[in-house]
Order: structure tokens, then C-alpha cells, then sequence
């Protein structure tokens, strides 16, 4: 008897699965041990619900151990982590971590690995201990964020971008002579790194001589004609039956209440009208283009891409490509859409499961993409904006807050993730920089989730949003550190990397 159902559960699992209700079932009867492994678990905020079994492993504790499925290890000594990558490789040499993992392993299968960035050390690190990577590799997600070999993509899948030119630059007046044809007013990008850093705005031989080390220090860079643009962010997912899109969201970009950075994300928008209809539609055409080309290269699972709204022409450019899931997968994956399916995340998922599967992605398209299926959200990421180190005294703990009628905020309840904020006094807070913590300029202090529009129509902050923003600024306290030097020091090394 019990041989005859050990094999009836075989065979349920080995059985294709036909559609969203299908692929439902299996995730809430998922064997197999699944983890997100990172700094925090900000971008697969709520993974937990939808799949039994998925755990995050963080080195930052953002719930005060209030989580039910997160494990953040104690901090042992370690040299200095220099970015996501040196932070998740800590975490699979840690002993905690590997013991945690081994402890909830199926026989012989450890189980599948998430991460927002990894290396190929990361990859060996995750082999010896038994864990799956469920991501293309480090290295064709490493040629693909390649911001050259993404406009090269996007020539092949017919996807338009900025008009640009790629090529080596030797000083300004080879600038002049590459590029003199798109205009004089410039905007160059280094292959790799986060926009606020590396991407360079030159008009005049001055503006070049601030960035001529970088620019000059690169085999190849993208210098495209600076238009006046708007910015915007869509995630999909390469699947074997073809790209399943998301809706498009506005991004919040270089705000100086948020962010020191020019030019820097800082929060996005999801709401049914986002953009006009035209601009929406050809956003969705063009990420499924670029997501079929991904496929060609290679490519399955989750991406993000950002698009430029060009606003004298109304035209709609490629901007980048992130090869993994981001900074906006916690807006897409907890919209109206994705719950009344599955998230996105999902799909991602199941691509590297072993079951066979059938979704009509034409379907799903389609109904993504009506406005009923869309709720409105914001968020927005908020940055120590100061050129000052501090030490953190006090800061206010992950969960809903409340916003009284004099603009003050008090701590409401502990919840983990925004689907709990009821109403427009509400907001949810995911605090990343914690009591005892240095911060300096462009260290992440937090995540602010709200019901509504944090931008109007002219992508400004609204009152509402500057108010909130205000009131978590005011519950971070913090003093001058004794040993500033040795600190100096410290965030010299770090180099201010993106948590998320």
C-alpha cells in the first residue's frame, strides 16, 4: 500500500500542469526547499505565501527576528564587502547558514537558490553545499547587463533605443569626432554599474574632463544624444512558451529628498493609467521583442527593463536591461494582476523546477494588461542624502505605520509586506539601516510602500508623499561617531553599493 502511494505522488508530480490554477496547486504542495538569499528580503517581499517551502536567508535582520521565514545568521568576523555578490558568499561560507540549509534538505535535494546578484564564486559556493541556482549564469547575466551588449540586443530583437554610438573613447576631442553627429549635449555610459553613478551628462569639454577617467578607462562605451525623457520600468519573465509582461510602472529618478545621486532610482509607480495607452502598448511589444531575443541568447527567468519617454517627440527608447529580479519586483509581484494569477516571480521559478508545464501566454498578456487588473501602488527608497557620517541611535521598526491629522506618524502594527496597508493614512515601512549602524551619503536607510500615487502628472513628489517622507526621516536619530577617521575609512571601502 505504501509503495502505491509513494508512486501516485510520483506521478502527480511528474504529471504536465495545465494552466494558472494547476501551477497554483503545485507551489502550495512544493517538496522542495526554495530560498532567496541576499542582503535583505526586500525584492521577493511576500514569496513566502505562494510557495511552501521558501525561506529567505538575510544578513540584514529587517523584522527583528518577527518574520516567520526569515534566518539571518550571526555576524562573524569578514572582510569588507565591496557588494551584494561579497555579502551573499559570506553567507554560504557561514556555518549557520550552511546548517540552517542542511537541516531542512530533502535527502540528497538541498534545494533551489534565489539571488539578486551573484558571481561565479557564488556559484561554487552554492554547488559544494548541494543548492541549485535557479538563474541563467553569472556569466551570460554578466555579459547581458552589459549596457553595450544590451543596446546590441535590442538591435537585434527591432527594439529602438536612444540614437547612440558605441565605440572606445581616447579624450574629448575624440568625443567631438565619434559623436559629434548626435549633437553636443551627451550622455555617456559606462557598461556596468548603477545609473547614478556611472552614467555621465557632458555638454562642454569641462563636463568631460570630470569623468575622463572612467570614460577613458573603458574599451567601449554608449554616448547617446541627450533627449528630455521621462523614466519608466517594466518586468517580464523568459518562459519556454514564450514572455509573460507585466504592466508598466513610472520611476521615481533622482529626487533629492531620497537620493544623492543624480540620476538615480529611487521608487516606482503601478497604476492602471500609467502613461498614455499608446505608450503602454508599445512598452509591452517591445519587452516581449527583447524577452525573445533573450531567449535566443539564452536567457530564461525574470528581467526588468527601463524605457525612456522622449516628451517632445512622445517616442519610446530602451534604456536599459536588469537580468534579474530588482529594486521594483516588490511593487509588480504584489499588484491586482499577479494576485489574482501568480506573481511573476513564479513563472521564474517554475522554469527551473523539474515539471512540465502549459500557460497561454497571449492570455495572460492580454489580461495583465487591463486597467481593472491594476491596482495603484508607490515606493520609494530612501538614501542618507547628507555628504556626513552618523551613527544611527534610533530607527523606526519594519511594519504599518499611521499618519495622524497634524502630519506626525505613530508605529501601528507589525506586518510583513504592503498587502496589509489599509487606507491612505497608512503605509508600510521596510527599515534597512538599524540601531548601532553607520550611515553616510547614499547609504539606504529604508522602503516606504503607500496605496496611491506618490508622483502627479508633472513627476513631482505629491504633498502626501513629502509629508510621509518627512515623518520616517524624523524617527531615524542619530549622533556624530567618536573614531569618524576609522569610519571615513570604512565606508571608503563599501563605496556606498546598493542594498537592493
Amino acid at each position: 500500500m505504501a509503495k502505491k502511494k509513494t508512486a501516485k505522488k510520483v506521478n502527480e508530480l511528474l504529471k504536465p500542469l495545465k494552466g494558472i490554477s494547476d501551477i497554483r496547486r503545485f507551489f502550495y504542495k512544493n517538496e522542495t526547499p526554495i530560498y532567496f538569499i541576499s542582503a535583505t528580503n526586500f525584492n521577493l517581499l511576500g514569496a513566502d505565501e505562494w510557495v511552501k517551502g521558501f525561506k529567505f536567508i538575510c544578513y540584514i535582520e529587517c523584522f527583528d527576528g518577527q518574520h516567520p521565514n526569515v534566518f539571518s545568521p550571526d555576524e562573524i568576523p569578514h572582510d569588507e564587502f565591496q557588494s551584494i555578490e561579497d555579502i551573499n558568499n559570506y553567507m554560504l561560507e557561514h556555518k549557520q547558514v550552511v546548517d540552517y540549509i542542511q537541516g531542512r534538505a530533502k535527502g540528497k535535494n538541498k534545494g533551489k537558490a534565489l539571488f539578486l546578484m551573484f558571481d561565479e564564486k557564488t556559484e561554487k559556493l552554492a554547488k559544494k553545499i548541494g543548492l541549485d541556482v535557479a538563474f541563467p549564469s553569472a556569466k551570460l547575466r554578466n555579459d547581458l547587463d552589459n549596457k553595450v551588449i544590451t543596446n546590441r540586443v535590442a538591435e537585434k530583437a527591432g527594439v529602438p533605443c536612444v540614437p547612440n554610438v558605441l565605440t572606445k573613447i581616447k579624450n574629448y576631442k575624440d568625443l567631438e569626432k565619434q559623436a559629434g553627429h548626435l549633437g553636443h549635449d551627451w550622455v555617456v555610459q559606462t557598461p556596468f554599474g548603477d545609473s547614478g553613478h556611472t552614467t555621465f551628462f557632458i555638454k562642454t569639454e569641462e563636463d568631460y574632463d570630470k569623468y575622463a577617467e572612467e570614460i577613458e578607462a573603458e574599451k567601449e562605451v554608449k554616448v547617446m544624444k541627450r533627449i528630455n525623457c521621462m523614466g519608466s520600468a517594466i518586468e517580464a519573465c523568459v518562459t519556454r512558451h514564450g514572455t509573460v509582461v507585466a504592466p508598466l510602472m513610472t520611476e521615481l529618478v533622482g529626487f533629492k529628498e531620497l537620493t544623492p545621486y543624480k540620476g538615480g532610482w529611487c521608487g516606482n509607480e503601478i497604476y492602471a493609467d500609467c502613461f498614455t495607452k499608446s505608450i503602454r502598448d508599445k512598452a509591452r511589444k517591445y519587452t516581449r521583442l527583447f524577452g525573445d531575443q533573450l531567449l535566443k541568447e539564452g536567457y530564461k527567468g525574470y528581467f526588468e527593463l527601463d524605457f525612456l519617454i522622449d516628451t517632445d517627440t512622445n517616442e519610446l527608447y530602451l534604456g536599459e536591461l536588469n537580468p534579474r529580479v530588482t529594486g521594483a519586483s516588490s511593487i509588480t509581484n504584489h499588484a491586482v494582476f499577479a494576485l489574482a494569477d501568480v506573481p511573476l516571480f513564479m513563472f521564474h521559478i517554475l522554469e527551473y523546477m523539474d515539471v512540465d508545464y502549459t500557460i497561454n501566454v497571449n492570455q495572460l498578456n492580454r489580461r495583465w494588461a487591463r486597467p481593472e487588473n491594476i491596482d495603484s501602488w508607490g515606493q520609494m527608497v530612501i538614501k542618507h542624502t547628507e555628504d556626513s557620517i552618523k551613527q544611527v541611535t534610533k530607527a523606526p521598526k519594519s511594519g504599518i505605520w499611521k499618519m495622524k491629522d497634524d502630519g506626525s506618524i505613530e508605529y501601528n502594527r507589525m506586518d510583513t509586506h504592503r498587502r496589509a496597508v489599509d487606507g491612505e493614512d497608512e503605509a508600510f515601512f521596510l527599515r534597512i539601516m538599524k540601531e548601532g549602524e553607520y550611515v553616510y551619503e547614499g547609504a539606504d536607510l529604508g522602503i516606504l510602500v503607500m496605496r496611491g500615487r506618490m508622483m502627479t502628472d508633472n513627476f513631482n513628489l505629491t504633498e502626501k508623499s513629502k509629508k510621509w517622507l518627512a515623518a520616517i526621516q524624523n524617527k531615524f536619530e542619530s549622533v556624530e561617531p567618536v573614531q569618524v577617521n576609522k569610519i571615513q575609512d570604512k565606508v571608503a571601502e563599501i563605496g556606498g553599493f546598493k542594498m537592493m
